[in-house]
């Protein structure tokens, strides 16, 4: 069983005023202990739902680990947030029977953040380092030789007096997590031997990972209401267990008891503005933000950002993704576009695009 030891800090895209939406898809480390997110988490990969590929190319490299009695080789996870990347980090700690020290890079400013973490690592542990493409050039240079040689270059004194001193490291894994691996520079990212892309998980798959979740949460759940938040959470298994707590709030107050059917669902998530495609408020802003500019663009980037009040990279990041991923815009060279497809979407949700 491992040992989860926490240097996480909570990531916070720089100017997303997303943390007030309901299905922000932006990292929460502090979820409400209403859901103990970490107990519904999946321990191992035969209760991890989705990502078959990725969780067979885990498995094989896993086992082969185990066989040889050393250290996984480094771990590149990549995709957009709230797809299970942390998770499978844990699993993979959980499957070689070794600690998971937690930390993102925001929080490692500096550089003894990072010699503080690498000297605590027991040989065959998992680092785990989120929004990886964050880290400051001291912390990469730092990781370097500790990824290829296992080892620690400290420069001791200043000036003529300056020395190295080399601290030998025990074989270790890094697990890396990042919403935007273009961003990570070549030199770190070539030194991991095993890169993974998470996938938006299938409407069938979602459903399981509901249903699991409204078992643990002890609530009743059909399986027509149980299928609706699947087609709402926009692959995200993430955002399924946060509509799930927001229904079960409401089935609470409104019916003061724990059982769910479509209707409750449908009314639930109408009053939180979230329509059938999983948009909130902030997504339709942007696709009528598209479709009241040329009707329907294109628009530069840095433009729907100014007009929106976001950061550009949080809105290429964060925002667009999901949008891209089911056709709603496209990206061109001059700009976004909003589809024809977008368009029906905004007429036939025009009643929850009202404020």
């Amino acid at each position: 069983m491992a040992i989860v030891s926490s240097n996480f800090s909570q990531s916070d895209s720089k100017g997303f005023k997303g943390k007030e939406r309901l299905v922000n898809p932006a990292e929460i480390a502090n979820e409400s202990n209403s859901l103990k997110e970490d107990s519904v988490r999946p321990k191992s990969f035969d209760d991890f739902m989705g990502q078959s590929g990725l969780k067979e190319v885990m498995s094989i490299s896993t086992k082969a680990a185990i066989s040889r009695s050393e250290a996984l080789d480094h771990v590149l996870l990549y995709g957009p947030p709230g797809l299970g990347k942390t998770t499978m980090a844990l699993i993979l700690a959980n499957e070689m029977g070794v600690d998971c020290r937690i930390s993102s890079a925001p929080a490692l400013e500096r550089p003894r953040d990072i010699v503080g973490l690498l000297l605590n690592l027991k040989p065959m542990g998992i680092l785990f380092i989120d929004e990886i493409h964050r880290l400051t050039k001291v912390a990469e240079e730092l990781l370097y030789p500790a990824l290829e040689d296992f080892r620690l270059d400290l420069t001791v004194g200043k000036g003529t007096t300056a020395r190295t001193r080399a601290i030998k490291l025990p074989r270790f894994t890094l697990v890396g997590a990042t919403t935007r691996p273009a961003s990570i520079s070549s030199p770190l990212r070539d030194r991991f031997g095993i890169t993974q892309r998470f996938e938006f998980y299938k409407l069938e798959e979602l459903h399981q990972i509901i249903n699991r979740t409204a078992n643990y949460l002890e609530l009743s759940l059909s399986n027509e209401a149980s299928f609706e938040i699947a087609k709402r959470c926009r692959g995200t298994p993430r955002i399924a267990n946060r509509l799930l707590r927001r229904i079960r709030d409401f089935a609470l107050v409104q019916t003061n008891q724990n059982v769910i059917d479509l209707s409750l669902v449908v009314n639930s998530l109408q009053l939180h503005k979230v329509d059938s495609c999983g948009l909130d408020n902030f997504d339709r802003k942007l696709l009528f933000m598209l479709l009241n500019t040329n009707n329907g663009g294109p628009v530069g980037l840095d433009t729907l950002a100014s007009a929106l009040g976001e950061d550009a990279a949080t809105l290429e990041s964060v925002v667009e993704p999901f949008l891209l991923q089911i056709g709603f815009i496209k990206r061109t060279p001059r700009g976004r576009i909003l589809t024809e497809q977008g368009k029906k979407h905004l007429m036939n949700e025009v009643d929850i695009c009202q404020d």
